[in-house]
């Protein structure tokens, strides 16, 4: 599928996975529309795309704030005309031990991993639906496929991203053309660690992960990439992605 000229709203695009797809997307020729907090680092980011010869805006919000989220869908569509690809990559994982009761940590996970992707399908939804076409991109985990000890509440949110993903592919494909993809990363070198305030669950993924060697940014970048660029009759629906030394 041709990509150049498409316009894709990215979330969480202030670092990381986020970042990492806004720069390949934007090297294919699509449009881009950096979505985050951190202005900041969306003005950089958005520098470093103009000056490769690509196209971006910059449009905060937070993706818990439902009529930020539509306020920021309206500033992209007023720019570019329409949307044709959103990536719902916005996450945080602050994982704790259940018997810790991190409270507010959970709701917060719940806010941003699973109404935060909510808004911003809603937001997106019915203009992808008038145009008859569109691609939504989840970014769920491998723990939406699997439960590890610590990350209940993170693999309860992706265990819901993958099932919402699923529920959008088989609505909107025959329906209204629209396809739609999860990606599932492994361990991936990202700022999502930093999130981490209960100190013993280093003790459980520590030992886990100390012979993996995480993936880059650029790494899901490349599976999202390949899934945007199928011809129109084929949906790459779901992408597991993980690092080879990790089991």
């Amino acid at each position: 599928m041709e990509l150049k000229g498409k316009a894709a709203l990215i979330t969480g695009a202030s670092s990381g996975i986020g970042a990492a797809t806004a720069r390949a997307l934007a090297s294919a020729g699509v449009r881009v529309a950096l979505l985050a907090r951190r202005s900041d680092q969306l003005e950089t980011l958005k520098t470093e795309i103009q000056k490769g010869g690509g196209e971006a805006l910059v449009t905060c919000a937070d993706v818990t704030k439902k009529a930020e989220v539509k306020k920021a869908v309206d500033v992209c569509l007023k720019a570019f005309g329409n949307i044709d690809i959103l990536i719902n990559n916005a996450g945080i994982m602050p994982l704790s031990m259940m018997k810790n009761l991190h409270e507010e940590e959970w709701e917060r996970m719940v806010d941003v991993n699973i109404k935060g992707v909510l808004f911003c399908i809603g937001a997106v939804l019915p203009g992808m639906i008038k145009q008859a076409s569109g691609h939504i991109v989840n970014t769920s985990s491998v723990a939406g496929r699997e439960v590890m000890m610590g990350s209940a509440v993170y693999c309860a949110t992706k265990f819901a991203v993958s099932a919402l993903s699923e529920g959008l592919r088989m609505e909107l494909g025959q329906a209204s053309n629209i396809r739609v993809t999860v990606i599932e990363p492994g361990a991936v070198a990202t700022e999502l660690i930093r999130g981490i305030t209960d100190k013993d669950i280093m003790g459980v993924i520590g030992p886990a992960f100390q012979n993996v060697k995480p993936m880059k940014g650029d790494d899901i970048a490349r599976a999202v990439l390949y899934a945007l660029s199928q011809p129109d009759n084929v949906n790459a629906a779901d992408i597991m992605i993980m690092p080879t030394s990790q089991g």
